[in-house]
């Protein structure tokens, strides 16, 4: 199958966007072989800055294999900005919606073309303490069961020390370096065929993940925590200290009216 042309818009936001990356971000870009020729592909991707969406699309721009960004609705709808988003073809994301399901359609389709959607399956910045990825949604393992397509790991390292996750300014100096690894395609043969159920997806979601955590592990030249960071599962905790406090604090303050009494 064809691959997708690069087109206009992707040629006109490289122009814009590739002289100040190069300039902020020296590259150590390693695994572009293993990014697919031809047909239609998945990458999964971590996320820990930011601006790592751009010094990614510019790893893949010039790998000649352009992404498909999954991107928040609100995104496409006006200006320069949406018109850029619309005429790269990205995929309008939305939100607790009638339409939410309609960016998986829109994914399915696109790889069924023969392109390459690039999926956050974090969701989000990570909000693990030291930058590790966290547990990931079932989105990119939900579009690769169904497709049957490959799905490469991609790690990168770099940009969230130009702009750490959340931070407001960038930390310019010293420069930085933007590393990025592309692991051979993870292995989901095992999860064809059977019922896709929540279960499911799931398993397979967490075999996508490890392999992320593998690529940047080697980058890193560290150990990842052998529990990836679970944001629903810290809000719980979060939840139960809060009210452990609360519950301290009332008992307290009764044995205090008492003792005044």
């Amino acid at each position: 199958m064809p691959r997708r042309r690069i087109g206009f818009w992707y040629r006109f936001a490289a122009v814009i966007c590739k002289p100040p990356l190069v300039v902020l971000l020296r590259r150590d870009w390693r695994g572009i072989e293993n990014i697919p020729a031809e047909g239609g592909f998945i990458t999964a991707v971590n996320h820990n800055s930011h601006i790592d969406p751009f010094a990614y699309a510019h790893f893949q721009y010039n790998t000649g294999r352009v992404p498909r960004f999954l991107a928040k609705s609100g995104l496409f709808k006006k200006g320069f900005v949406g018109a850029a988003m619309r005429g790269t073809g990205q995929i309008p994301v939305y939100r607790e919606s009638t339409d939410a399901l309609s960016a998986f359609r829109a994914a399915i389709d696109a790889v069924n073309r023969g392109e390459c959607v690039a999926f956050y399956p974090e969701g989000t910045l990570t909000r693990d303490p030291d930058g590790w990825p966290m547990t990931g949604k079932t989105g990119a393992a939900r579009v690769a069961l169904q497709t049957k397509c490959p799905v490469i790991p991609v790690a990168q390292w770099g940009c969230n020390e130009l702009l750490p996750p959340y931070a407001k300014k960038p930390q310019l100096l010293p420069r930085k370096t933007h590393r990025v690894l592309a692991g051979p395609p993870v292995d989901l043969t095992r999860f064809y065929d059977r019922e896709m159920t929540a279960e499911l997806l799931k398993e397979a979601t967490e075999v996508i993940m490890a392999a992320i955590t593998r690529q940047l592990e080697e980058i890193r030249g560290e150990k990842a925590p052998e529990t990836p960071y679970d944001p629903r599962r810290e809000r719980i905790e979060q939840r139960r200290r809060t009210q452990a406090q609360t519950h301290r604090n009332s008992g307290q303050t009764v044995q205090e009216e008492g003792l005044g009494k």
